[in-house]
């Protein structure tokens, strides 16, 4: 340990320490709960979320403990769960949160795995790690965990920390979040202050030096081009509608120059426009097609509206319908939402991980944006600032999904350092 550590925090970090069989007890139990989303065939978060509530309730004897149910007709018992639980610090000038979400994803193909999905399997790395294999372990079980047991030590140590700390489990985070944090953002605004500090541990690399801060707009598109079939022998008598998708692919590269800013944050640093899927179109060689469907996934730089990449987007298919005399509709995949405000590389989050991380591991961290998307934004846009931060070997939604337990050990002890921290 760092000699500059205070006794009370050494202790916390020992008791931590010695959680490392109920971490694996509890990752046990969590992974034999399979919380579907309907979405993903599943029957939502309660079973799962009632094992949580009670043993949150045991464990960690919370000053202040809510169920929020965002109502769901989809699934068996009408609403899906949201838990928040409060602990009074010394100070309730603001709270420290930490958020994780309870759903997971399905396994996909069994026969990709080596073992049941629904049941962990404990295996020890070649240098002699602990390791956790099943579906749901990395994401986002392994943040639930560290932010318990993080505030587990501090209970068993009756330790009051600095500030309140708040643990908030949430439902829907796989599949949009319209019954999770958007949810309790919506219709329970007074849980959350602009100067709370908001720590998503949900995203991260193996060393715990990447702090998420900030998001490219993601812009999914389809485009649907129309024109005549005919005979490949006889093409005069027919409009293209392939030729003239292909002529748009390559004149929908001019975004690049269009929207040439580049920003640090990011990697890579500029916007990205690029086309993905295409579907098929005529089953033979010899009959050109009048209709043809293809799709773009663009990651637009915070610094641009979304509103100005799709007028230019716009400009570009009515040149080709003009050059080919087709008609292209252009048909959003998703809500293509302005990326959210970022969260400050100084914001006071961002800083209380990044003194964790050199105390507790001498180990400097970078305030860094992501392609993705991450729940983080609808705090963003809320007006709270917000960091994703962990540390995990980034398995999540693959088969054989794995999680260290002593990253989550060692995640715990940055929250509980946090927490710990004046100011």
């Amino acid at each position: 340990m760092e000699p500059s550590l205070s006794p009370t925090l050494q202790s916390l970090l020992q008791k931590i320490d010695g959680y490392h069989d109920e971490a694996i007890e509890l990752q046990k139990q969590m992974t034999a709960i399979p919380a579907l989303s309907p979405e993903n065939g599943g029957d939502g978060e309660k079973i799962k979320s009632d094992f949580l509530r009670e043993w949150v309730e045991r464990e960690l004897r919370p000053d202040d403990l809510q169920e929020f149910h965002a109502p769901d007709s989809r699934v068996s018992c009408g609403y899906r769960p949201n838990l928040v639980a409060t602990f009074n610090g010394r100070s309730s000038a603001k709270t420290i949160w930490i958020m994780s979400h309870m759903d997971v994803v399905p396994p996909g193909d069994l026969s990709k795995w080596t073992g049941d999905p629904w049941v962990v399997r404990v295996e020890k790395t070649k240098d002699g790690r602990t390791k956790l294999i099943g579906r749901g372990v990395e994401d986002n079980q392994q943040g639930l965990a560290s932010s318990v047991f993080a505030v587990k030590a501090l209970r068993d140590l009756n330790i009051t920390p600095e500030h309140n700390v708040g643990i908030v489990l949430v439902a829907d985070e796989e599949t949009g979040s319209h019954y999770g944090i958007d949810y309790l953002l919506k219709q329970h605004k007074d849980l959350f202050a602009p100067h709370d500090l908001i720590i998503i541990p949900d995203a991260g690399d193996s060393k715990g030096k990447m702090i998420e801060v900030a998001e490219k707009s993601i812009v999914w598109l389809k485009f649907h081009t129309r024109g005549v079939q005919t005979h490949g022998s006889v093409p005069e008598k027919g409009r293209n509608a392939h030729k003239a998708a292909s002529f748009m692919v390559t004149r929908m590269e001019t975004l690049y120059k269009k929207f040439p800013r580049r920003n640090a944050l990011f990697h890579p640093p500029i916007s990205t426009f690029e086309p993905t899927k295409r579907e098929a179109n005529v089953p033979n060689v010899n009959t050109i097609p009048g209709e043809d469907v293809l799709y773009f996934d663009c990651r637009v730089l915070p610094d641009y509206k979304v509103s100005e990449v799709m007028k230019a987007i716009r400009a570009i298919t009515r040149e080709i319908e003009k050059q080919f005399k087709v008609k292209i509709t252009v048909s959003p995949q998703q809500v293509n939402e302005q990326a959210a405000p970022p969260t400050a590389p100084d914001a006071p989050v961002v800083l209380a991980i990044a003194k964790a991380m050199r105390e507790l591991r001498r180990v400097r961290t970078q305030a860094v944006g992501i392609g993705g998307g991450t729940v983080a934004a609808f705090f963003r846009r809320a007006g709270i600032p917000a960091a994703v931060w962990s540390t995990m070997e980034d398995t999540a939604h693959s088969p054989d999904e794995f999680a260290l337990v002593e990253h989550l050990l060692n995640d715990a002890k940055v929250f509980g350092h946090v927490v710990m921290q004046e100011g």
